[in-house]
């Protein structure tokens, strides 16, 4: 199996739970359906420019799949992959995966933390009370209806505080969610490699059915840092 510390691997959000602990105790978890991934492109330097190796996700319908994509993934000897995703490694790495190679979620089991990214919810087009948490203005007798608007954004034209277009990044109503959202070092609660389940504990982005990109932690607290050295 490659090394562990260049492996991730792709999957779904099955939904949340509960995971009751051996002291009684339970937490909060979110279960993944992690892989089986193939590995579809093994990309390297002298070929390529830099190394890495491309994972396909599941199956798609061949119906619905173009013939660059069918001819790529029939490469590595697999069906038509519906999410495609590539990682670097070092050079000196790449002798350790093949085309055709299954990554399943068995490389997890020494990992006791993980990042999640996915795609967050899309909220559509939302005001400033609920995009960034304003407090809005006073809601009292004899004020006008505009308790939840963003007040005055003429103080902010342009870096000198005047002038014909508002200042870059002023906070304001717009569009809210459907974005890429990485959250970091999620304890790994429990790894099934015959179910292709991965648990870990707390939320992650998307809904539930969204895609998922894990891999393993990149950056740990000091006490993070000391229980996964022990593991």
């Amino acid at each position: 199996m490659p090394p562990i510390k260049n492996t991730a691997i792709l999957g779904r959000k099955v939904g949340m739970t509960r995971w009751f602990q051996e002291d009684g105790t339970n937490i909060p978890v979110t279960v993944i359906e992690a892989g089986p991934c193939v590995v579809t492109q093994v990309k390297t330097t002298e070929a390529d420019g830099y190394a890495a190796i491309q994972l396909g996700f599941e199956d798609a319908k061949v119906r619905r799949a173009a013939m660059p994509q069918i001819g790529h993934d029939a490469k590595a000897k697999t069906a038509p992959k519906r999410i495609h995703r590539e990682f670097r490694i070092d050079d000196d790495e790449a002798e350790g995966f093949e085309l055709g190679q299954s990554i399943d979620v068995s490389v997890f089991e020494d990992v006791k933390f993980v990042d999640v990214a996915g795609t967050s919810k899309g909220k559509g087009f939302q005001g400033p009370m609920k995009r960034h948490n304003f407090s809005g203005l006073e809601a009292s007798h004899g004020v006008q209806r505009k308790h939840r608007s963003a007040g005055s954004i003429g103080g902010h034209a342009t870096n000198l505080g005047t002038g014909p277009k508002i200042k870059k990044g002023k906070r304001m109503a717009g569009h809210m969610g459907d974005e890429r959202v990485t959250v970091r070092s999620l304890d790994v609660v429990h790894a099934d490699p015959e179910k292709n389940l991965l648990v870990v504990k707390g939320p992650v982005p998307g809904p539930n059915g969204g895609d998922l990109y894990i891999r393993p932690a990149t950056r740990l607290y000091k006490s993070k840092a000391r229980a996964q050295a022990e593991a």
